[in-house]
């Protein structure tokens, strides 16, 4: 393919292509907003909106396939068995690199329903990429600082009834709702600057998803627990990816099931609140003890290269 170009002419051909196709599904996507925003109809609208999910499809396939174009990668997909496009599944996840988005859309091509995020309500008014998203049934979520319910406390569970009307438009297209817990990407200088407790990690940040899931448990047949690395790229993913050194991709999925325990008024309830951070905490912690896993094992596998070259 193009792994022979060296890095200099392969990084802005990799990222030539990809915002082609970033510019080509997109506006696929804006001009198909139209009839829906124009007709409203329901069955029509969610006619176009599967439409819509499959330009969405193609164009995280594409991608895929761009980047192949410039590495060899052995991809390690781990725990997708026994979960179906037909389900609803609240993903949190690990955040290493703008790669990641690229992965977990990937993946979800052939097993898992469309990915999607919650975004601010104020990204509806953005031009272009409001309606594109309200077309793409991305749910605006409104999230009440602790001052302003002090000040208006009769808007008091009123941002978690708006999550769930607009949720509520979603309920024939099962959707992978994506969470990246940390609230940033890793890296070793925020780890220091954070105190993280963790060698691997930020600390995960626990309203959002928690926010999440007083709005929608009862919609979600499972938590998907997703860990993401990229052995020898560690620090330099993005990097690697455009110049062609990219080698291993690993994403470990668990599913975890939906119980009454982590479901709660996180805001107004203090003991809910400490459960659910230690339930939160505990899973970071071993989701932490598997990047190290990870880590050990691809430092073994090029040892053992080393050694027999």
């Amino acid at each position: 393919m193009l792994r022979f170009l060296p890095g200099v002419i392969l990084a802005p051909l990799l990222i030539a292509l990809l915002c082609l196709n970033v510019a080509l599904c997109g506006g696929l996507v804006f001009v198909l907003s139209l009839p829906k925003l124009l007709i409203p109809v329901p069955i029509w609208r969610r006619a176009m909106t599967r439409l819509m999910e499959q330009v969405v499809r193609a164009w995280s396939l594409l991608n895929l396939g761009i980047l192949r174009l410039g590495n060899r990668v052995q991809w390690d997909v781990r725990g997708l068995d026994g979960l179906d496009k037909h389900s609803w599944y609240l993903m949190m996840a690990n955040h290493l690199s703008w790669l990641d988005i690229v992965v977990l859309f990937g993946i979800a091509g052939g097993n898992l329903p469309l990915p999607r995020f919650f975004l601010k309500h104020e990204l509806l008014y953005v031009p272009f990429l409001g309606l594109g998203c309200w077309a793409m049934d991305m749910p605006f979520m409104r999230r009440y600082s602790t001052g302003y319910l002090k000040r208006h406390p009769h808007k008091k569970g009123k941002d978690i009834e708006a999550t769930a009307k607009a949720c509520a438009k979603l309920k024939h297209h099962p959707s992978t709702m994506i969470n990246f817990v940390e609230g940033t990407r890793f890296t070793a200088q925020k780890r220091v600057k954070r105190n993280s407790p963790f060698q691997h990690l930020l600390p995960p940040k626990a309203a959002g998803i928690a926010f999440t899931l007083s709005a929608m448990g009862q919609q979600f047949d499972k938590v998907l627990d997703v860990t993401l690395a990229y052995p020898g790229s560690e620090g330099r993913i993005g990097r690697d990816i455009l110049t062609g050194k990219l080698k291993h991709i690993v994403v470990d999925v668990e599913a975890l099931a939906v119980t009454p325990e982590i479901i709660g008024d996180y805001f107004g309830d203090v003991e809910f609140k400490r459960q659910f951070q230690g339930w939160l905490n505990s899973r970071w912690q071993h989701k932490d003890a598997k990047l190290a896993g990870i880590g050990e094992q691809a430092e073994l596998v090029v040892n053992l290269a080393e050694q027999r070259s």
